[in-house]
């Protein structure tokens, strides 16, 4: 009976110590790859500008939250140690026979000073440093056969009674563990007893830390945990003793008030309270590297680091996010979760898990328990939901009721999405299933639900399903590809109408709308906001209910008891929480940045039980938020300048991030400005925030004063290159803020780019200079310039002239011939007109004087007729037309046209010529012969020899002179030349 008692309390003691809280903080690994260093990490300490510092195998290592930085010891041996001093900022560190500390340098990185050579040559071969303390203003290295202190630059050494095992500063008290004489304190510059038990020559310590009151904890690495009161030391028993004895404590930390945290060699780590109630385990089974822990840390942010002998974690350990995992060994992707009762069951990618819950404590995710599978749930669970106080489960294989632990098909076969229930004051109680192919009906009859079979009229897969509870007939669905289904049941819900909604019908487009039931009323999430049904234009048209997610993908929706609305965006989470309104609006928006693409994509699903427990599906488990945490979760923002560079050829490091004070050069106006050469004109900032579990949360803005005017929008970016900046002044601003709204300082960096040798005052003297002589030089050259050009000119001007008067000449000569040309033509004309006019006239003397031969002869041979009447008149005729003038008329006027008015020239030359005369002399001058002026004037030729003779007299012309050639002088003495 013993036996049985004992072995029941062994299995109870195992079954409570392997049952661990369902909710686990978000652990961060990183490898010896992430931070370029050795496998093991021995301690680690945060400086008051939030860096962390790690001892590792491959020297000191940093980091700010997103950079690593490495720095290698002179001998380049392990780091075991590290301490830092909260007032000076000075970095300490212990290592293999050396010990010394890292401080800024010129540049701002960190350099190291050994304190070696500070130690009594006598004592310089020591071992491993492994404990750093600073007690008053001494700071304490302990090794395992000497404990050097250094103080106002001076080291003493105090040997080992034995063998100095552990050291640690509790408030203002210094321990250290001897092997024989165990418990020490330093006081009075000296190590004395505290406390000598046989248990402690035996067991190595390996934590003291204020407990409570005047009591201490003291952890041991074999024989568990003890209370050090006044001396006494007292056995602590807590709930994990089996467990810290096989496993052996090798480190503590205290997280809070109320918990402590225990490394272990094997096990990973434990909490525990005060009482010594294991509250949570985190181990490799929960996401840790290894289980063997070397060292713990609580940081500012009250979240653990752990350095592991094969890497370095982070436990998110504060977040009011936390992980739950159905299956801890196989990570499933959750699609619907539900508290039904004192119950969390969770459908899985593979089946429906359930889990009791500790409805007594606020955060349901500290409710310590093993989840486990509910038979018959094999496959995709979609959806879980509790009706008529019976629980539902929507299946890949069909519709399930679950009981005692089981899943009972009520409507196997095809698979169903989700339930709605009617109004539950209706008559009937009955329930809509949306399934892979249409609406499934299910009734209650009061004791268990009955396949009322399918409702008819539509065959659609239907994940989206509201019913309007203003219209219990109306339904309203969606599927993903084609739009939305306006669904109205008959009176007895068999059969149905329908009608389909898409982009013709105010939907911004037939693809991923989806159905929610918001603030009392249907609306559609869409890829451009959300929208709602309105009846007169029977169509959908945006919604007023949240016009600041206008244009926005919302793939989810959600209410929560207090109004506030879950939603999923473009793979965000945020909720629209109305008790915190804004300047803008009643309510404000807030983003989860540590939950992007941690939902499952396309079957998204949110779960607000209360304002301390949201809980969200996602691709490996669930996500549990306390909302309420959350938002109290603001902390004190710490903004740090990294490395500054030079960058070229070759990259330059020109400040390392580190300043006299321990913080950042920006918070330090009286440090010089650097100055920089001309030709390093390019320069790579590197800034962080060390708000660590939260840098998804933080964003930066930043600005060069000197080159920009106005600081950049907030972007996640940690670094910022300028290239190629003009010489002068700059300070590099850049601030921080979280998704909170929680907004840090600004710091700064002020530098300096020296003008080139060219841009120096110097240099522009003797450019000035040079440009006045280049002046004086410039007109000179101008003036000659232009003196030559005058000359130039003026020798161009003068050709020109020349070239003109050429031209004038040669078109002036043009001219004359064509006008010779043409007065020739006109006087060919006039001549052939002339000689038409005297070839007429001769002619029609010839005719005349033939006629009158013929006409004298016929009188001569017919007597008779020509003493007739008729003859006489013709010979009257015939005279008289010898005598006409008529034509001389024409004659003349074609001769004055020919020769110039000749006639008249002539008549006022010899006024004494008669008009006989002038006819006579035209037609000398057209040179008729005698015989044809005969005819012409109607004389005979005698007549006209007489004539000519005459007319000699009369223009006093010799014998022997050419009476033609004489006329033609007269001409050419006249002043009108023909």
């Amino acid at each position: 009976m013993k036996l049985f008692i004992l072995s029941t309390f062994v299995f109870v003691f195992n079954c409570c110590i392997a049952q661990n809280t369902i909710g686990l903080p978000e652990i961060e690994n990183f490898s010896n790859k992430d931070y370029h260093g050795g496998t093991q990490t021995w301690s680690i300490k945060q400086g008051k500008n939030g860096i962390l510092y790690f001892a590792n195998n491959d020297g000191l290592l940093s980091y700010d939250g997103n950079y690593w930085k490495q720095y290698l010891l002179p001998n380049r041996t392990f780091v075991r140690s590290v301490m830092i001093d909260s007032l000076t900022g000075t970095i300490y560190i212990g290592s293999q026979n050396e010990f010394g500390f890292f401080s800024p340098g010129p540049n701002g990185d960190l350099s190291y000073t050994s304190l070696k050579k500070l130690i009594p040559e006598s004592f310089r071969d020591f071992a491993d440093i492994w404990h750093i303390e600073i007690s008053g203003n001494a700071v304490f290295f302990r090794a395992n056969k000497k404990i050097f202190e250094y103080k106002d630059q001076v080291i003493r050494v105090f040997k080992a009674p034995s063998e100095w095992r552990f050291m640690k500063s509790v408030g203002d008290e210094l321990y250290a563990q001897d092997r024989d004489s165990g418990i020490m304190r330093f006081k009075n510059n000296a190590w004395q007893t505290f406390c000598n038990v046989p248990m402690l020559r035996d067991g190595l310590i390996t934590g003291i830390l204020h407990f409570r009151n005047d009591t201490l904890m003291v952890t041991t690495l074999k024989n568990g945990i003890y209370l050090l009161h006044k001396g006494q030391l007292i056995q602590k028993n807590t709930e994990a003793d089996k467990v810290f004895i096989s496993n052996r404590i090798y480190c503590i930390v205290r997280v809070n008030e109320d918990e402590f945290a225990i490394g272990t060699t094997s096990g990973g780590c434990y909490i525990i309270n005060i009482e010594g109630k294991l509250i949570q385990t985190i181990s490799r089974t929960e996401g840790l590297q290894n289980n063997n822990i070397l060292c713990l840390f609580l940081d500012k942010g009250r979240n653990l680091w752990m350095g592991l002998d094969n890497g370095i974690d982070f436990v998110a350990y504060n977040s009011a996010i936390k992980r739950i995992l159905p299956d801890k060994y196989n990570q499933l992707a959750s699609y619907a979760i539900k508290i039904i009762g004192d119950k969390l069951y969770i459908g899985t990618s593979d089946g429906l898990y359930q889990v009791p819950l500790d409805l007594s404590i606020n955060d349901l995710s500290f409710s310590k328990a093993n989840f486990t599978k509910i038979a018959n749930t094999n496959g995709q669970v979609w959806s879980i939901d509790e009706i008529n106080k019976q629980v539902l489960m929507g299946h890949h294989d069909g519709t399930f009721l679950i009981e005692n632990g089981h899943a009972r098909p009520l409507v196997p076969g095809t698979g169903s999405w989700l339930f709605n229930q009617f109004n539950t004051y209706a008559k009937t109680n009955e329930t809509i299933v949306g399934t892979y192919n249409g609406l499934q009906l299910l009734e209650y009859n009061g004791n268990n639900f009955i396949d009322a079979g399918k409702i008819e009229g539509l065959n659609e897969s239907l994940r989206f399903l509201k019913i309007d509870y203003n219209n219990n007939n109306i339904v309203w669905a969606s599927h993903p590809l084609k739009g939305i289904y306006k669904i109205r049941l008959s009176e007895n819900k068999k059969s149905l109408t329908y009608k389909l909604y898409d982009q013709n019908d105010g939907l911004p487009g037939s693809l991923n709308n989806f159905i929610f039931y918001i603030k009392g009323r249907v609306v559609a999430a869409t890829q451009k906001g959300i929208y709602e049904y309105n009846e007169p234009a029977d169509k959908f048209i945006p919604s007023t209910l949240l016009p600041i997610l206008k244009d926005t993908h919302i793939a989810y929706l959600n209410e929560d008891l207090d109004g506030n609305i879950w939603f999923s965006s473009d793979k965000k989470v945020g909720v629209v929480d109305y008790q915190k309104p804004s300047a803008a609006a009643a309510f404000s928006i807030l983003y989860f940045p540590e939950l992007t693409n941690k939902l499952v994509n396309g079957f998204e699903y949110m779960y607000p039980y209360n304002k301390n427990n949201i809980f969200l599906g996602s691709e490996k488990g669930v996500y549990h938020i306390n909302y309420r945490n959350y938002l109290q979760n603001i902390s004190e923002l710490t903004m740090l300048i990294g490395n500054v560079r030079v960058t070229g050829k070759t990259d330059s490091l020109i400040y390392g991030g580190y300043s006299t004070t321990g913080i950042n050069k920006a918070a330090e106006n009286d440090q010089p400005i650097t100055q920089l050469p001309n030709s390093l004109n390019s320069i790579h900032f590197e800034y962080s925030c060390p708000l660590y579990g939260q840098e998804k949360n933080i964003e930066y803005s930043y600005q060069l004063v000197g080159f920009e005017d106005k600081w950049s929008g907030w972007i996640k970016k940690t670094e910022k290159d300028y290239t190629n900046l003009h010489y002068g002044n700059y300070t590099f601003n850049v601030k921080a803020r979280t998704n909170l709204g929680n907004e840090s300082k600004p710091v700064s960096y002020r530098f300096k780019i020296e003008p080139a040798w060219y841009q120096t005052m110097p240099s522009f003297i003797i450019y000035f200079s040079a440009f006045i002589i280049a002046i004086f030089f410039l007109n000179k050259w101008q003036e000659k310039k232009f003196a030559n050009q005058q000359l130039k000119y003026a020798k161009e001007q003068e050709h020109l002239k020349y070239m003109y008067q050429l031209e004038m000449d040669h078109n002036e000569k043009e001219i004359i011939k064509l006008q010779n040309e043409k007065l020739e033509s006109d006087v060919n004309y006039k001549n052939k007109e002339l000689a038409n006019a005297t070839m007429h006239l001769v002619e029609r003397g010839k005719v005349i004087s033939k006629m009158k031969e013929e006409l004298i002869r016929f009188q001569k041979n017919t007597p008779s007729v020509a003493s007739s009447g008729d003859f006489k008149r013709i010979v009257h005729l015939l005279n008289d037309a010898e005598k006409n003038d008529t034509h001389w008329d024409q004659f003349v006027s074609h001769f004055d046209d020919v020769y110039g008015n000749y006639l008249s020239l002539l008549k006022l030359k010899y006024p004494t010529l008669s008009s006989t005369d002038l006819k006579l002399c035209a037609y000398l001058r057209v040179n008729l012969s005698s015989k044809e002026i005969s005819q012409l004037m109607n004389i005979s030729v005698r007549g006209v020899e007489i004539a000519r003779y005459r007319l000699r007299k009369k223009l006093l012309i010799a014998t022997d002179e050419n009476l033609y050639e004489f006329l033609i002088a007269i001409t050419l003495d006249t002043e009108h030349p023909i």
